[in-house]
């Protein structure tokens, strides 16, 4: 069974993410290897104090990304497609590469806005990123 490694941050394009990611999947029975990257800094807010860490913040941020994560899991599964999943910190294309690697994977899927030019100089695009280094093939599901 091919592994195919889907990167999901949870926002209003998932759905379609996924849909297409299952059709993929099942088309060539593959197993679904779902991860999101969280920011290493979701604890941290500035004040007038400067910097502050907010452990519970973090934690709480956290435990909702891993129940959102379960939940997409057992929704792929029910649409009778192999399915895990994980969730780190760090940097978004160094972790979800790594993991592509650690897992063997055969492709990754990413969606795509369809956004460029001065968007991109701006916000960066991780669509962008993972294409560019990947060395393995990398679909891309338009979900706008």
């Amino acid at each position: 069974m091919m592994n195919i490694i889907v990167p999901v941050d949870f926002g209003e394009s998932s759905d379609k993410l996924i849909e297409g990611a299952v059709r993929f999947a099942k088309a060539i029975n593959g197993k679904i290897c779902l991860i999101h990257v969280a920011p290493s800094d979701i604890g941290f807010a500035i004040g007038d104090m400067g910097f502050q860490y907010f452990p519970e913040v973090e934690q709480n941020e956290i435990k909702e990304e891993l129940l959102q994560l379960n939940n997409l899991e057992q929704r792929i599964i029910a649409m009778d497609v192999d399915c895990e999943h994980l969730l780190k910190q760090g940097i978004a294309g160094d972790i979800i590469l790594d993991y592509a690697k650690d897992k063997n994977a055969e492709y990754i899927i990413v969606g795509s806005h369809g956004r460029s030019g001065i968007y991109d100089v701006f916000v960066g695009s991780l669509t962008k990123e993972i294409t560019r280094r990947s060395h393995i093939p990398v679909v891309v599901i338009p979900v706008h």
